[in-house]
């Protein structure tokens, strides 16, 4: 990754953290955005100490009306330029549409789907005039069927996976790499924050990391972590018939 400043959402726990640590280990600056200044402040002392490399901290919400737009305008004002982008930031909720918070909702999808297009969009043009750049998007192999109880989070999520993919393929021949992530149960906050533990096991950051590199030196459009997963994602839901694929998906998501 050869990159010179990676902006990272999410950054303070779970994926954008370990990214974070992984990143300036391998000499990027990075310019590290999530809701909670001490968390950011903490990781970012962390990193300059044990890597040396620029860390600057930009605490806020990116659910907030222009957000995105006010993040790449500070990032420039900075003097910085975004060579590497991982849009991390996004959130799952848990139960049934008809007892959900609308808000809580409308929340997500600005989060998981509004904020990440337009980050991947103000950064994308000086990327293709520079001929070098990175993005990456992370989806979840919830992307790939409906998700009962999580409907929403996988509409989100599947949204994702299909705009990068199509992203991957506008940028082909331009210098940059693009890419979906997606993730099986990983170990991060994500199941406190979506109010239920329902994952049997777990993948840690540093094996999703790991598939990431793999997936970006492959020029892949998208990777599921993990073979399983991948599978299942990939092969096994469209195996099914849809009344079972749905029944299956509820019970895969259902509390332990």
């Amino acid at each position: 990754m050869t990159s010179r400043t990676a902006l990272i959402t999410g950054a303070s726990t779970g994926i954008g953290a370990e990214f974070a640590r992984r990143l300036g280990a391998d000499g990027l600056d990075l310019v590290l955005v999530a809701r909670s200044a001490d968390k950011l402040e903490t990781l970012a002392g962390e990193i300059r100490a044990a890597s040396g490399v620029a860390v600057t901290v930009m605490a806020r919400d990116l659910g907030a009306p222009n957000a995105a737009a006010e993040l790449t305008a500070d990032v420039a004002a900075a003097g910085l330029h975004v060579d590497f982008l991982l849009n991390n930031a996004g959130f799952g909720t848990h139960g049934p549409v008809a007892e959900a918070d609308p808000d809580r909702l409308a929340d997500q999808i600005r989060l998981n789907c509004e904020v990440l297009t337009e980050l991947s969009q103000r950064c994308l043009p000086s990327m293709i005039e520079r001929r070098s750049g990175t993005i990456i998007n992370v989806a979840s192999n919830a992307a790939f069927q409906p998700l009962p109880l999580m409907a929403v989070y996988g509409a989100t999520k599947a949204y994702v996976l299909s705009f990068t993919e199509a992203l991957w393929h506008e940028t082909r021949g331009t210098g940059v790499r693009v890419l979906a992530l997606c993730p099986g149960p990983t170990e991060t906050p994500f199941f406190d924050v979506a109010g239920e533990d329902f994952a049997r096991s777990k993948r840690t950051t540093a094996q999703l990391i790991d598939t990431t590199k793999r997936a970006l030196a492959r020029d892949q459009p998208s990777v599921v972590d993990g073979v399983s997963n991948a599978v299942l994602a990939r092969v096994g839901v469209r195996l099914l018939p849809k009344k079972v694929a749905l029944w299956a998906a509820q019970k895969v998501v259902s509390p332990r």
